[in-house]
């Protein structure tokens, strides 16, 4: 690899290694569950097998190509690495976070899509669809979750968890944390006894996504 390579990729394990702790810090994750990605070109750095994350520094970088080899480092890939693989391959996704979120793991058992309870499906990409179980790190579950995906940027896992990706790991992370809030939210509103949470029509939520084109600051 060639100096600017070599910088490219420290600064994304670098960025690997603080969303991890940061889904740890949020109590997104669990000891060493979940996992999170980021791809610099042909290598996709992965956060390791059953290390948990404060103990991971620069030296640690684990990093395989699109077809699974291992290209760098010494420890192994977490054991989720089809699914990350399969949503790399899938498109022109940089970066994937992977969690045990516990509302929206809740949600997964419950239902096969996430309820329209607020408009923050549309950052989404639409309702939030729940991809059939299967056991954890098998092509099965890497399988039925971009059929979840379609169309979509994050999905949960039946009795599992949650899957998002993004443009960076700052994206990535964001519609993980969107996704957990407003299964939360679905959660809380229907535990009130007596009464049913109102939710949004397909015409409203496409209204918030045609607004959100102009959402931000130009430019």
């Amino acid at each position: 690899m060639s100096d600017v390579d070599r910088n490219a990729i420290e600064q994304a394990w670098n960025g690997v290694v603080e969303t991890a702790r940061r889904t740890a810090a949020e109590g997104l994750v669990v000891g060493t569950s979940g996992n999170v990605s980021a791809r610099i070109g042909g290598v996709v750095l992965v956060t390791p097998s059953g290390v948990p994350y404060d103990r991971l520094g620069p030296g640690d970088a684990v990093g395989v190509d699109l077809e699974g080899r291992q290209v760098l480092g010494e420890l192994a890939p977490t054991s989720e690495l089809p699914l990350h693989l399969a949503v790399y391959r899938a498109g022109d996704a940089a970066a994937v976070v992977h969690t045990h979120a516990v509302h929206a793991t809740a949600v997964s058992t419950l239902v096969p899509e996430v309820p329209l309870i607020h408009y923050a499906a549309a950052l989404l990409g639409g309702p939030v669809r729940t991809a059939a179980y299967a056991r954890y790190g098998t092509q099965e579950l890497a399988d039925a979750m971009l059929d979840a995906l379609r169309d979509r940027t994050g999905c949960l896992l039946r009795n599992h968890g949650t899957v998002t990706y993004g443009d960076t790991l700052d994206e990535a992370y964001d519609r993980t944390a969107q996704l957990e809030w407003m299964c939360r939210l679905w959660l809380t509103a229907s535990s009130v006894p007596g009464h049913r949470p109102s939710l949004l029509t397909p015409a409203q939520l496409r209204d918030v996504q045609d607004a959100l084109k102009g959402y931000g600051q130009p430019g």
